[in-house]
Order: structure tokens, then sequence, then C-alpha cells
């Protein structure tokens, strides 16, 4: 969805036309993996970084234009509403100081945006949702500049026969129930986005760990608790955005329904081609554009950016004429810190290589299962049941502390990442966390319910503490 639209209104025939060189595209895929003219290397590493501006109030402050023209990195782009910006690093080559050279790209950028925006008079915050952001400002007069998200606004209310979109979520103790005429719902989510470059013979045991992953690492990464001064999910950014955006498109095999933004439908069997497949057969096209260069699966690749997959394929044709392939993990939210974000990418990267590597096909669970401990985990966070592999059944954090970081901690030991390093991370920072049961969510939701339901106060707490270390520290 990074590539640009300049058009937000189409045709039939604009569909159609779209349609086929999707499916052309889609067999020239099959092709570069067929004949070999693929990027062989695992184990490159990057990442999107989604925050928010605020102002002295602690509010969302929509001036990303003005911001972005005044940073001006190239690497520092828009996101769906004004008070939304994105970081984006370079790839990252598998070397034994990777997580130490991210960790200082990623804060030198930050501490620039930050330096940015206070010559503003602003604020930068990285949250899951922001906890003083209201509903009244989510509406399409904050909508950022570029054509894609008004054209992408206009496609889903029409695939949705212009039907209003429903939020609802219901926590332990508050509701939320409202009603949106517009996607901008989603603008009140803001994530980590970490890409991982797989050789094509790698993907679908990568792709297959992610899904099993993604329970671990949403409990142990949560920091969206609240949503318009409602206490809801740890990691409320996950029904947040699915609702935001809902357009059911096919039933799965197992009789569920899948929408836009989903876990999937099943796991991968062999090849990354199977996704792109379901993508042409199983999800209807939302933006029709027409690139007058049909070599670099450009069409794939905008259609691929309109499926939301917690874990979504990506594709790259290099300047060598190669086939680049990626899987990007998208359920964590941002921050609270820098540390926390590369704790987190440790923690997914080492996650991913152990079981990729330890798990044959046999022993996956029953994928409906690795769904639903997906949202529970995501609901209730560290402590919930869970069934893991084998049949056992114990919470993210026992899980976690028992078998899954000692395993990752080798795993990226085994790959040649600096031992201390990996100490560092998954062991001083991460584990630490776990220990303390102190997600960002679980910070934020004690001090919200010990000051009154004060999210000003939360707000101004919560930016002070992001400047003092990482959050398990708090």
């Amino acid at each position: 969805m990074g590539r640009e639209i300049d058009q937000s209104e189409f045709s039939e025939a604009d569909f159609q036309a779209f349609q086929a060189q999707l499916a052309q595209e889609t067999q020239s895929l099959a092709d570069y993996l067929n004949d070999g003219r693929v990027d062989a290397e695992t184990g490159t590493c990057g990442l999107e970084l989604e925050a928010c501006l605020i102002d002295s109030a602690f509010r969302p402050a929509a001036e990303n234009d003005r911001f972005i023209h005044q940073l001006n990195d190239p690497l520092v782009v828009p996101e769906l509403a004004r008070f939304n910006f994105e970081l984006n690093t370079p790839p990252f080559p598998v070397a034994p100081k990777l997580l130490s050279a991210l960790h200082g790209y990623l804060d030198t950028q930050w501490q620039h945006c930050r330096q940015t925006a206070r010559q503003m008079d602003l604020d930068v915050c990285q949250v899951g949702i922001l906890p003083s952001l209201r509903d009244s400002d989510l509406h399409l007069g904050n909508v950022s500049s570029p054509q894609r998200y008004i054209a992408l606004n206009q496609q889903i209310l029409k695939g949705r026969r212009y039907q209003p979109l429903d939020i609802a979520i219901d926590g332990a103790a508050d509701q939320l129930r409202l009603q949106h005429n517009d996607v901008m719902t989603e603008a009140a989510t803001t994530s980590l986005q970490i890409h991982l470059q797989l050789a094509p013979e790698d993907f679908a045991a990568y792709y297959n760990a992610s899904l099993l992953a993604s329970a671990l690492l949403v409990a142990a990464g949560a920091n969206s608790p609240l949503v318009f001064d409602q206490v809801l999910w740890e990691e409320s950014r996950i029904p947040l955005f699915e609702q935001s955006v809902a357009l059911p498109c096919f039933v799965s095999d197992s009789g569920a329904v899948v929408h836009r933004v989903t876990f999937g439908s099943d796991y991968c069997n062999r090849s990354v081609l199977e996704l792109f497949q379901e993508n042409l057969h199983a999800f209807p096209v939302l933006l029709p554009m027409d690139y007058p260069d049909k070599s670099q699966l450009k069409h794939l690749q905008l259609h691929n950016g309109t499926i939301w997959r917690w874990n979504r394929p990506l594709l790259q044709i290099t300047q060598t004429g190669q086939l680049q392939v990626r899987l990007e993990h998208r359920s964590l939210p941002a921050g609270p810190t820098t540390t926390d974000n590369v704790a987190n990418i440790a923690l997914f990267y080492g996650l991913v290589s152990w079981l990729a590597n330890t798990l044959p096909e046999a022993d996956l669970p029953e994928f409906q299962q690795v769904r639903r401990n997906f949202y529970a985990a995501a609901r209730w966070g560290l402590d919930t049941p869970l069934q893991w592999l084998d049949g056992v059944q114990a919470c993210p954090a026992d899980i976690l502390l028992e078998q899954a970081l000692p395993a990752s901690i080798q795993a990226l030991k085994n790959i040649g990442f600096d031992p201390p390093e990996v100490d560092y991370f998954l062991q001083e920072v991460l584990r630490e966390r776990i220990v303390k049961r102190q997600t960002g969510a679980r910070w934020q939701r004690d001090f919200y319910e010990r000051n009154q339901r004060d999210s000003r106060a939360l707000m101004e707490a919560y930016q002070y503490q992001c400047t003092q270390g990482a959050v398990h520290t708090w």
C-alpha cells in the first residue's frame, strides 16, 4: 500500500483489466520460482514502525505533512491520518551485531524525529493506540494527503455496499460500541512490522512458524489496552484494525469467514505461491491501478498490499532482476521504546528460527487452534491458557520462560548472533518484562486505574517513562 495511487474512481473495465494482469503476474511469480530466478538468502531483517505526533496537551497533532517536509528523511513517510507517520529502516543482513545495528539506526532515526517535532512544539509517541485519541479525531478531514487513502476508503465502503462499519469490542469490564462511515478508525492503530527475507524454499516453514509464534509475540508485546477511555483487550489494536476495514471475502475450508484483515485461512504447505494464488482467486480487487511497466509484479504487489494478513508475504524484483521473498509479521504494536521494539524483533527472529527448524510438518497443531491462541493472547495477555505444542496447555508467560525463550536465545546464537547482544535483548529486557508481567499494556492499564482513569495523566507519565528506559524498568 506504500505505492502511490493517482485516482480514486474506477470503471468495471479497470477491474477486469487488473484481474487479467493479476493472473498473468501470478503465473510470472510461479515462473520465477520454478526457474530459480530468486534471491536465496534467509535472514536479512528490517522494519516499519508507525508512530503518532502529539501536541503539548498530549493530544494527536494533525501535522504530518509539515513534519515530514521538515524532517527530510525519505524513509519517514505519512500514514493514514495526519497525526500518524511511519519510519522505515534499510535491510540489515545477517551478522553478529545485527540487533545492535538495528537498535542504533532506529534510535538515531527516532531522536531525529523527536528533535524535529520539538522544533514544531510537538512530540512523537510510540504506542499501539494513543490513550488520548478520541473518536472525534477520526474523520476524513484528518486523512493524510496521499490519494491512495481516499481510494482505499471509497473502495472498502463500496465493497460493503456503503453499510457503516460496526466497532464492537468487549473487555473484562468495559465495552466499546460505535459506527463509522469511513475507515478512519484504522488510524488509531500503530504497529511494529517486522520484515524477514527468506529463501523461497524456507518460506513455508517460516510462515507456519510465524503463525505459531503470533500468540506468544502479541502477549509479550501488548501495548494497546485503551480505546477512547475504555479498557478493552491487552492488545485492542487487533480487533480494532480488523473491524475498521471489515470486508468479508470468502469462507475457508474449515468454515471460517475470511476478511481482508485476517489471521489467515490455513498453513502454507509448500510455497509462497499458494498465498498469492489465494489472493488471486479469493480476494476481490480493491484498487485496479494500471502500471505501464508489467515486468516488476507491481499489480501483484498492490493487490497483496490491500490484504492485511497478520503474517503477510511480500515480494520484490531486485535491480538484478531476481525475485526477493519476505515475511512481514504485523501483530506487534509500536513501542513503548526503541529498546522494547528491538527486543520484540529479537524474540520474533528467534522464535521463528527455532520453530521453523525443529518442528516437522506433522507436529503442527490444528490451524484453528493456533488462530484461537492468537486472539486469546491478544485479549488476555501473558496469563491466558493456550493449547501449545504436543497438546500442552499453558499460559504464554510459562511457555516463554520455560521453553520458547531459551530455545529462541539458542537459535539466535546458533545463527551467529553476538551472544552478549542476544542475552541483553532477550534475557535482560524481554525475560524481565515477562517475569514482572510488565508489558506496555499492563503498565498503562494499572496507571490508568490508579489515577482515576485520567488519560492525560497517563499520556504525560507514559511520555516521561519512555525517556527513562525499557518498559520493564518503569
